[in-house]
């Protein structure tokens, strides 16, 4: 059987190519103290080819009603995934529509191959982490990371929570539930990049450099925090050098009063636990990491997940970038490091496509950062540094696919791109370690 193009192999229940969603209008009214949610999301589309259904992503979440174009669908059917809406009337190609979808329920994170991810409780409050298919947790949508669009969230929940979501705070106010929080992302978003962080927060705001980022947090935390994250803004600076202007219109951090396994980043944000905050800047490659994807992730998103290393690697090497700049361990120093590494490792991998299983293995992003590295010690550092601010001009906001990307690099470096391939192809396309360049 010939593998269905429509589909990403590595998420093949996710999504719908057959239309595309343009903005979402989230109403949240959530209460943290029984984990109940009472929403509506309002969906602006465009039908790639006529429609007489349109299926959203949704999972286990009770709809109340839809409507299509103000109209009550003739029919709503809901499995475990997926929830299958029949307009009164087809939907011809090429036309705009609405969806105004009603539902609640006690929103819960997905099971998946990668842990469990989406909307999760914490101790008191909430935390978001979608990646990869974790959006249809908390609000029904076309859950594929090449169907970017604009929102705005109307959160309510209840008085002494801090509610932060993606994008500009339009404002606050008190409502009879409790204070409700609205925010608007302008720019177009991966759905799995949407969040909603709930907590008992402060916020403080760290200056550098000709930026500010803000940072919220449990009180308690506040002077490790400004220690912490005092090299934010310095790093926007750097990054702005080699990858071009931060995309966003801010930058902010939440620090949640739970420990957490990893920090994970979100569209203008990004969060850290408990553990990841000492007050001795112990986690300084993992804030540079985190940072690094508002270019690479965010602004320029991968159109399929077996390229994930276009995420990954990028990140990983801008942790090696700011060592470098810091007068830490140098690039070179740490590519060989990681290259020494991969040697004892299992040399079964291939970055261009690991499987879905394996597309957060450690190897993606190493390989991937030392494919990078090669390249930039072939090209020097303003190709390089060409190459990579060519890739976040030309497809900021977009998608971006490895041919694009290699195709940006041969450009600034004046190489043809089957050069370029052969530095990075080693890394990205096969198995074994090979050298660095000289």
């Amino acid at each position: 059987m010939k593998p269905n193009p429509d589909v990403d192999p590595y998420t093949p229940h996710s999504g719908d190519r057959r239309w595309s969603a343009r903005h979402h209008d989230l109403r949240l009214d959530y209460r943290v103290a029984t984990n109940r949610l009472d929403a509506t999301a309002t969906i602006t589309a465009h039908a790639l080819e006529p429609l007489d259904r349109v299926v959203l992503d949704l999972h286990g979440l009770r709809v109340d009603r839809v409507d299509v174009d103000g109209v009550r669908a003739a029919k709503v059917s809901s499995s475990a995934h997926k929830t299958t809406v029949t307009p009164a009337a087809p939907l011809p190609a090429g036309a705009d529509f609405t969806l105004h979808v009603r539902y609640h329920g006690a929103p819960r994170p997905l099971r998946s191959p990668w842990g469990q991810i989406g909307w999760e409780e914490l101790s008191d409050g909430v935390i978001v982490a979608a990646q990869p298919t974790g959006a249809p947790s908390w609000f029904p949508c076309n859950d594929r990371p090449d169907d970017k669009a604009t929102y705005r969230f109307t959160i309510t929940a209840e008085a002494g929570y801090h509610v932060l979501a993606n994008g500009t705070l339009l404002g606050r106010e008190r409502a009879r539930a409790g204070t409700t929080w609205t925010y608007a992302v302008t720019e177009p978003m991966a759905t799995y990049l949407a969040t909603v962080q709930i907590g008992r927060y402060r916020s403080t705001t760290v200056r550098g450099s000709g930026h500010e980022v803000t940072v919220h947090h449990p009180a308690d935390l506040a002077a490790a925090v400004r220690t912490d994250f005092g090299r934010v803004p310095d790093m926007v600076a750097l990054f702005e050098e080699w990858f071009g202007p931060y995309p966003f219109a801010s930058y902010g951090v939440v620090v949640t009063d739970d420990d957490l396994e990893i920090p994970l980043e979100a569209h203008g944000l990004a969060t850290f636990g408990r553990n990841h905050v000492d007050g001795e800047h112990g986690t300084d490659r993992l804030i540079a990491h985190e940072l690094a994807h508002q270019w690479f992730g965010n602004a320029v998103t991968l159109g399929r997940w077996q390229d994930i290393w276009l995420h990954e690697g990028f990140a990983c090497h801008a942790e090696w970038l700011w060592s470098e700049h810091r007068g830490g361990e140098s690039a070179d120093v740490l590519a060989a490091r990681n290259r020494q590494a991969l040697l004892t490792a299992p040399q079964d991998l291939v970055v261009a496509d690991p499987g879905a299983r394996d597309m957060f293995d450690d190897r993606v992003y190493k390989r991937g950062a030392l494919a990078l590295h090669a390249l930039r010690r072939t090209v020097g550092d303003a190709a390089f540094a060409a190459g990579l601010r060519t890739i976040t001009a030309r497809h900021r906001f977009g998608n971006v696919d490895p041919a694009s990307v290699y195709a940006a690099f041969a450009e600034a470096a004046g190489l043809d791109v089957a050069q370029v391939r052969a530095v990075t192809g080693p890394w990205v396309d096969g198995t074994g370690v090979p050298a660095l360049p000289a």
